[in-house]
């Protein structure tokens, strides 16, 4: 839908010609400027008397000054990984975060601790690491360092150098406060764009993740109908001697497109879900980055309304307004700037993905347009009495 580039301004222009989908872009971090390559990899169960849990290694190799050791090899469970989204959000409020898978991925289609959960969630930590890794602010965080570099009992401690009980809830009771004021008054209108772009972004995008989650469904039910009934043709074929060629044939073209329908879920369940979930998530976060800067403009806007209303201590309300104009500047400017590399990131997913099912698409149907010309074929050729092969 072209009213998703064309709501505002931001998005950088999109070439629709279809012969150029996949190389539109140039980002900045291209491989050969990148000093930090992460890789998740190695599940391993843990069983305890208390708990049962995975846990991934990470492994990290950089050529930055500002690490000690040019490689490092750790290993991390899920609430590590949580942890560390956390303390990135609070370092950086309004910028847009990864997503992580959330505690149960894909609900109903696997179960947990299953070899196909834990690899959808191996690859899913694996892209939040590295999408971090490209990021120009958050990949020069304390805390990720932290999280790439230290051992278990050294992670663990720095967990417990957070923010003091009395911190967190000074923190909570402004979130909330600021949460009940309604609406901001001075938002900037580049501002409210971006909401009514992200309301309508996150319509479409989760309607795109229901219907490609029925259209694997329908798929996999597909497939298993056609596994069934291949090997009939197969027993068939065994008390119809004047046919059995014929049927033989048939029995072998069904099994050719059943594998030809696996590789083309393999393609979806690999590609075409994870992308459209991740940007579900994507859509909640940006959702949560905006309602997190309006809080900070309407801590401003409540601060001038208090000045304008007090004759007295001035002084002190001026010098506050000044440091809440300062952080509402910063966080204006870092949310504008990672909304640009936001919108030309997630244009490159979208084109490439789509691309990419509709190349399976053709190659799928090239592949079972034999068959089931065959297929077509089939009943003439036994009632004439003739076999194929």
């Amino acid at each position: 839908d072209t009213s998703l580039t064309e709501v505002n301004s931001f998005s950088p222009s999109v070439p629709i010609s279809p012969s150029s989908m996949i190389n539109q872009y140039k980002f900045e971090d291209g491989p050969e400027l990148r000093d930090l390559f992460i890789t998740v990899d190695d599940p391993e169960s843990h069983i305890t008397a208390i708990e049962t849990f995975i846990t991934y290694r990470v492994v990290t190799k950089t050529t930055r000054g500002e690490f000690d050791s040019s490689e490092y090899e750790v290993r991390r469970r899920y609430q590590d990984f949580l942890w560390l989204k956390s303390k990135l959000e609070e370092a950086h409020p309004t910028l847009i975060i990864p997503p992580l898978p959330e505690k149960f991925i894909m609900k109903g289609m696997v179960e947990r601790f299953s070899d196909e959960f834990i690899e959808t969630r191996r690859k899913a930590l694996h892209k939040f690491l590295n999408r971090i890794a490209d990021h120009p602010t958050l990949t020069f965080n304390e805390d990720f360092k932290i999280f790439l570099t230290a051992q278990a009992w050294e992670l663990s401690s720095h967990k417990k150098q957070g923010p003091s009980l009395l911190s967190r809830m000074g923190q909570t009771v402004r979130a909330v406060a600021s949460s009940v004021r309604g609406v901001v008054k001075n938002r900037p209108e580049m501002f409210t764009e971006m909401n009514n772009y992200m309301e309508t972004f996150s319509q479409k995008i989760s309607l795109l993740d229901k219907i490609a989650h029925r259209i694997y469904k329908e798929e996999r039910d597909y497939l298993n109908e056609m596994k069934e009934y291949g090997p009939i043709h197969t027993l068939w074929s065994a008390s119809e001697e004047d046919i059995a060629e014929s049927l033989r044939g048939a029995a072998s073209c069904i099994e050719r497109c059943c594998r030809a329908t696996e590789k083309r879920m393999a393609g979806l369940s690999e590609h075409l879900l994870p992308i459209l979930h991740e940007y579900v998530l994507y859509s909640e976060i940006l959702m949560g980055v905006l309602k997190r800067r309006d809080q900070i403009q309407g801590e401003l806007d409540s601060k001038v309304d208090a000045l304008a209303s007090r004759k007295t201590e001035k002084d002190l309300f001026s010098e506050e307004i000044g440091k809440l104009e300062d952080k509402a500047e910063r966080a204006n400017n870092a949310l504008k700037t990672d909304w640009d590399r936001w919108k030309q990131n997630m244009q490159w997913d979208m084109r490439s993905t789509f691309t990419n099912v509709a190349e399976n698409n053709l190659r799928y149907y090239e592949e079972v347009k034999l068959f089931l010309t065959k297929m077509l074929f089939f009943h003439y050729f036994s009632e004439e009495g003739h076999g194929f092969s």
